[in-house]
């Protein structure tokens, strides 16, 4: 390691020891993983959260998890309804379904994570980047650990410029080099801290950087990482289904696979990321047009319109497995946010809003 390389790795460790911030999946800078065998878990859990995902939205949500599920053979023995539902609001919902897939295959284990980034690579619904943070920082294994903000500090560093995708092969190397042999879990924390409150991603604090003096692309830091350009998002549409009978909602649970899999929701017509709904109501009768709502998914956008049902519905709807939930305890059925929104607009016709 040259003493350039020493440099960077010393100031930042000495950096995060002053102004690492306090998480509950943390230990405290510069000391050893905590014993106890509930570690792994508590990081495994915070880093699924965390992808795609801010500290400020996950902590709640790490919290409700842990306190319900306290161990991963808690976890594992959740049911599959119970976890996407306490997941709603979260997004990216196939990482609640990794979530529990990953924890069944560690009690089949025993209850004890692999302690190698090899063996954690092979658990179901980690990645590279998952695999690697877990094994520097429930285990103190040397692994370069790369997210967005460590991707944009080690560009900013060296100025690599080649766009991404491409240039990320040239990060990952800069970022092996700097990464050290001791305190590499503390190290990966540190450098997601300064991307996250320094090396921002607009008006990034350099005055305030403690690798200021060795970057590289602290003249124009807004220029790295050089990122292809965007494509315009598909525009979908689609139709969801308010089914009402006294006091009840009929809500449905959606296939395990596909978008939004295992979650409860609204009925709606099909729609998904190729392809707009085909409109079609899942009983025949009178439907009333109630409005719209708007919704962001990672790949195209949505317009999802609402249609009430204004017959009386006498029995199960022939379309669809799924339960009547009291309408007053709506809150309760975990809907993922895009159904969320069309509830809300319902409620707001109805006049509980």
């Amino acid at each position: 390691m040259d003493a350039s390389v020493q440099d960077i790795s010393g100031s930042l460790l000495g950096w995060y020891d002053s102004h690492a911030r306090t998480l509950p999946w943390r230990a405290r800078p510069g000391s050893p993983a905590p014993k106890d065998g509930n570690w792994p878990y508590r990081v495994w859990l915070s880093e699924v959260m965390l992808q795609q995902t801010t500290v400020a939205a996950v902590q709640a949500y790490f919290a409700k998890f842990t306190q319900r599920w306290p161990t991963v053979m808690d976890l594992a023995a959740a049911d599959d309804a119970d976890v996407m539902s306490a997941w709603a609001g979260l997004g990216y919902y196939a990482r609640a379904r990794n979530l529990l897939a990953c924890a069944r295959a560690i009690a089949a284990r025993g209850g004890a994570f692999p302690d190698t980034e090899a063996e954690l690579r092979a658990l179901p619904g980690l990645g590279d980047y998952t695999a690697a943070a877990v094994a520097a920082i429930a285990f103190g294994r040397r692994a370069v650990v790369i997210d967005a903000n460590v991707e944009r500090v080690v560009a900013r560093l060296f100025a690599i410029d080649t766009p991404l995708p491409t240039g990320r092969k040239a990060i990952r190397e800069a970022a092996d080099r700097i990464t050290p042999d001791e305190r590499s879990g503390d190290f990966a924390q540190a450098m997601m801290d300064l991307g996250s409150g320094i090396c921002t991603l607009r008006s990034p604090r350099c005055l305030l950087c403690p690798l200021s003096a060795s970057c590289r692309g602290k003249a124009a830091p807004e220029r790295y990482p050089v990122k292809p350009a965007k494509k315009a998002r598909p525009q979908r549409t689609g139709t969801a289904f308010w089914i009402e009978r006294d006091g009840e909602v009929w809500v449905v649970r959606r296939a395990d696979k596909g978008m939004l899999g295992g979650m409860r929701a609204l009925p709606d017509d099909g729609w998904n990321a190729r392809a707009d709904g085909n409109g079609e109501p899942p009983l025949a009768g009178e439907w009333q047009a109630a409005g719209q709502v708007e919704h962001t998914f990672t790949h195209f956008n949505l317009i999802l319109s609402l249609k009430l049902y204004s017959g009386r519905v006498h029995a199960r709807t022939a379309n669809d497995e799924g339960e009547w939930w009291p309408v007053t305890r709506l809150d309760e059925a975990g809907l993922p946010t895009l159904f969320a929104k069309a509830a809300r607009l319902a409620l707001a016709l109805r006049g509980d809003d």
